[in-house]
This record gives C-alpha cells, structure tokens and sequence, in this order.
C-alpha cells in the first residue's frame, strides 16, 4: 500500500510539472492565458482531469496489481493556451507542446541524481535506503514513460503538434483532423498491446538515466 501511495504522489507530481511546463513556455513567448487562470500552480488540485488523473491511473494500476506488470500512466487537464497570443503562432506553439515532456526526462534526471546521494547517505539504514531507492527508480521510470507516451504523434498527444509543424502545409491541414480520432486511435494502441513499444523505449531510457546519474555520483 505505501508503495501505490508513492507512485500516486510521484504520477500527480509529475502530471502537474508537465502542465505547468507548457504554461510557462507559452507564458515566455507572451500568452498569459495559463497564468490569468491560476493555471502555473503547483496546487495538483488546479490540474486534476477525473479520467486521465484519477480513473485511469487507478484501472492501469489495479491491472498492474493483478498482474504483476503493466503500464502506469495518466495525464492532467490541459493547461489552456491562446495560440494567437503567441508572438509566432506556429513555432511556438511547438515549443509549447515539446515544453512537457522535456519537463518530465529533466524530473527523471532529478530522481535519478538523487539516487546516488540517497545510496552514499542512507548506506546502513536499509528501510529507508530501499524507501528512498523505490522513490527515486520510479520517479525516474514514470517520468520518462510520461515523455514518451506525449511524445507518440497522435492528436492530442504533445507529438502530433511537433510532427504537425514539420509537415507540409497541406499535409498538417489533413493530418490535424485525425484529433477527433485521436482517443480511439490510444484506445487501439493499448488493446492491441502496440503501446508497449515507446514503453520499451522509456524502460530502457530509464536504466540509462539511473546508470549515467549513479556513475556520476559515484564519481563526485
């Protein structure tokens, strides 16, 4: 139980992060709607979607219980953004979106560098060092899952507006009215088990990020 408790604590901090992100990058290039609207909060309440904050990470996680695997992840209510307040709407938009899931691989390094200085600190108090352990890997592995699912190119998903911008005028115009299909199209990816590949990216990204982070420290 304490250790659903944390991923719970560890998901909400990181949902939130990723929303405040694209609140503050759409701040920095002169839309102050996320700001007007008490949005760039650290108060999780102010960024709570009932299914992707709550229904889903409970359904994922009761299947992760049951099964003994599986995948944890959620999203929190989009941060609003007013695109014709951006100085170069298209542009920035696109660093916008990308702000979020850049947001969550620089949490997963702030985990992962914690866990070196918890293993030099806590060497001898083995509760707390294994606490402090399942803190810092799951921190470092839900962060980089959350990149990773945002970054897939599906509408509404943080990729699709990057893959949008590369594209070709008249091919992002086309490819843009896949949004009203985007859910079903994450539906799909999840029933046929598809998703398991940006997953498999993001488990093998993680241990990377923990190995590079504990040389490192253990380097100082």
């Amino acid at each position: 139980m304490l250790e659903i408790l944390f991923i719970i604590a560890i998901l909400l901090l990181s949902v939130m992060i990723h929303e405040c992100a694209h609140g503050l990058v759409a701040l920095w290039f002169g839309d102050d709607t996320a700001k007007r609207q008490g949005r760039l909060s650290l108060n999780i309440f102010k960024h709570i979607d009932i299914v992707g904050t709550i229904l889903v990470p409970l359904i994922l996680l009761a299947f992760y219980l049951i099964a003994g695997s599986g995948i944890i992840f959620g999203w929190a209510k989009p941060v609003p953004v007013n695109a014709a307040k951006l100085r170069n709407p298209p542009k920035d938009y696109t660093f916008v979106s990308i702000a979020g899931p850049v947001s969550n691989i620089l949490l997963a390094f702030v985990f992962a560098g914690m866990f070196p200085i918890a293993m030099a600190v806590l060497n001898g108090h083995g509760t707390l060092l294994s606490v402090a352990s399942f803190i810092c890997i799951f921190g470092v592995r839900i962060n980089v899952i959350l990149a990773m699912f945002n970054l897939i190119p599906i509408p509404p998903l943080d990729g699709s507006q990057v893959l949008m911008y590369l594209l070709p005028q008249r091919l992002a115009a086309r490819y843009r009215r896949l949004s009203r299909y985007g859910i079903l199209l994450i539906l799909l990816l999840i029933v046929t088990d598809t998703i398991k590949y940006p997953f498999l990216l993001a488990n093998y990204l993680s241990r990377a990020i923990l190995s590079l982070m504990y040389h490192a420290g253990a380097g100082l």
